[in-house]
């Protein structure tokens, strides 16, 4: 199968993927967040104990990208083993989409449920992902794309089986720092659409449901009995 490239280079605490080229990219990453250009996307692997109440851990990334001569990519940060990552593709009507994900079930949430003290031991606790798509898509498809890999990483994450522990109780849809990076080409053909009627959004969603639900299977294996 072809598709969208994406060379990654481990080197713990860091695993960086590139495009191969400029994409346009949407994400709420803590580093280049919202609507950037880029070619890079960056995680940094950092310890709980790491991420001080005190510490602008916006900063300290933005300040271990430069170390890095990665100030141009955009940066996630996970306290999942990098190595963990998993990676899926999908082909719809000629149409590829790539996804690279680092999966932590450990500080899952559920949309809508009490949420739990950001300072509670969570433990390898973070969904990090990166989406890409071969075709060129609009600004407004772009955001639609973004909408459904956030619901393939909820589909994948639901399935696992990981439940919220009581008072709340219930299946998890996700964690309270998870990060969704969708990137694909700008051109003058873009697609205006990425929704689940178009082959654009089946690509992605099988692409990202495939990734997102490997890693939670491994997580679940290593962790979900004793949490």
């Amino acid at each position: 199968m072809t598709g969208p490239p994406l060379i990654q280079r481990l080197a713990r605490p860091w695993l960086v993927v590139d495009f191969g080229r400029p994409l346009r990219a949407l994400s709420w990453a803590p580093h280049r967040p919202g609507p950037v250009e880029t070619r890079r996307v960056a995680w940094r692997e950092v310890r709980d104990a790491d991420l001080t109440p005190k510490l602008d851990a916006e900063a300290w990334l933005a300040e271990e990208m430069a170390r890095e001569t990665l100030s141009d990519a955009v940066g996630l940060l996970t306290s999942r083993d990098v190595s963990s990552r998993t990676e899926a593709r999908a082909e719809v009507e000629g149409l590829c989409a790539a996804c690279l994900a680092t999966v932590g079930l450990g500080n899952a949430e559920r949309a809508g449920a009490p949420r739990r003290s950001a300072a509670a031991p969570a433990g390898h606790g973070t969904i990090n992902l990166v989406a890409v798509l071969d075709a060129p898509l609009s600004e407004t498809a772009l955001i639609e794309a973004l909408s459904i890999a956030v619901q393939a990483r909820t589909r994948a994450v639901m399935e696992s089986g990981r439940r919220l522990p009581h008072p709340a109780g219930g299946p998890a849809t996700g964690t309270g720092t998870d990060c969704v990076v969708v990137a694909a080409p700008a051109g003058p053909d873009a697609l205006r659409h990425a929704g689940l009627h178009t082959a654009a959004g089946e690509a992605l969603g099988r692409a990202v449901h495939a990734a997102v639900a490997e890693g939670a299977r491994d997580w679940m294996q290593t962790y979900g009995r004793s949490r």
